[in-house]
C-alpha cells in the first residue's frame, strides 16, 4: 500500500513539476505593434503548481520512512 502511494504522489509531483514550469515560461498574450512586441505573463498559477509538486515530491520521501 505505501508503495503505490509513494508511486502515485512521484508522478503527480513530476507532472505538476513539469506543468508548472511549462506555464512560467510560456506567455498568455503579445502584442505585435510594428517593431516593438509585448508579452504579458501571469506566473502566479504556475508558482503554485511547482509548490504543490515540490511538496508532493516530499512527501513520497516520508511516506516510504514509515
Amino acid at each position: 500500500m505505501n508503495k503505490t502511494i509513494k508511486i502515485i504522489l512521484i508522478v503527480a509531483g513530476l507532472a505538476l513539476l513539469i506543468y508548472g514550469g511549462y506555464e512560467l515560461v510560456t506567455p498568455e498574450a503579445s502584442v505585435d505593434i510594428g517593431i516593438a512586441e509585448f508579452e504579458t505573463q501571469n506566473n502566479k498559477n504556475a508558482y503554485i503548481s511547482i509548490g504543490i509538486g515540490l511538496v508532493a515530491l516530499v512527501a513520497s520521501f516520508i511516506v516510504n520512512k514509515k
